[in-house]
């Protein structure tokens, strides 16, 4: 009878230690800590050698990360480079923190962060050089590259119209949609720089008499 409840007691102490120690995890977790090394590289690799001239192999060796890392979290140069842009886009915007300044138009200029004459060089030649990118995935214009900043502009624009600082019929849709259209033609087109100067111009000539003063309701388009 005593070695019936020796062996369950060790049983039990050892089904205790099993408890104890933290289950195995199969393979290495995502260090995303690397992420952002890799995007940078390869907007590095974008103004350097442009979309076509650009290979996996070149931003592997810029950012000193092993291919087959790289593959497990971007399965094709697209992908990466969509992603690269996002993350251009999303570091010249202060997306994280909304700005109230109390007026519209200084909350839509406190989202664009100061750049060096360098920054906005390097980001030009990376919109220039994207080549085959954009006719490959026109989607990615609005549909990811830009759509942060154009979360952050519904949400600064729905919040104006709480305060009544611009129509409750004032078409929100179509002035995000002016910002991305007008920041990628600028780029893309016109190859210069939408700095803050440019941005201050759409923003009194263009978004704010719409928005304030609409010709209809978008309702009655319809």
């Amino acid at each position: 009878m005593n070695k019936i409840k020796n062996e369950e007691s060790v049983g039990s102490k050892s089904a205790d230690k099993a408890a104890d120690k933290p289950a195995k995890t199969l393979g290495r977790k995502r260090d995303h800590t690397r992420d952002a090394k890799i995007l940078e590289a390869t907007i590095d690799v974008l103004a350097e050698a442009g979309f076509d001239g650009m290979t996996m192999d070149m931003v592997a060796a810029r950012a000193k990360a092993g291919k087959a890392t790289m593959y497990r979290r971007w399965s094709s140069k697209t992908e990466l480079v969509r992603d690269a842009l996002t993350w251009m886009n999303r570091n010249h915007l202060e997306l994280d923190l909304l700005p109230d300044t109390g007026t519209l138009r200084g909350d839509l200029l406190a989202l664009l962060k100061p750049q060096s004459i360098e920054e906005g060089e390097r980001k030009l030649r990376v919109l220039t050089g994207l080549g085959s990118f954009f006719s490959q995935n026109p989607e990615a214009v609005n549909g990811g590259i830009f759509e942060p900043w154009a979360v952050v502009n519904r949400e600064l624009m729905h919040r104006a119209v709480g305060r009544g600082e611009i129509s409750t019929h004032a078409d929100i849709e179509m002035a995000c949609q002016v910002i991305t259209s007008m920041a990628s033609y600028r780029g893309l087109v016109q190859r210069k720089t939408f700095d803050k100067q440019f941005y201050t111009s759409l923003i009194d000539v263009v978004l704010l008499p719409a928005l304030k003063n609409p010709l209809t309701s978008p309702n009655e388009m319809e």
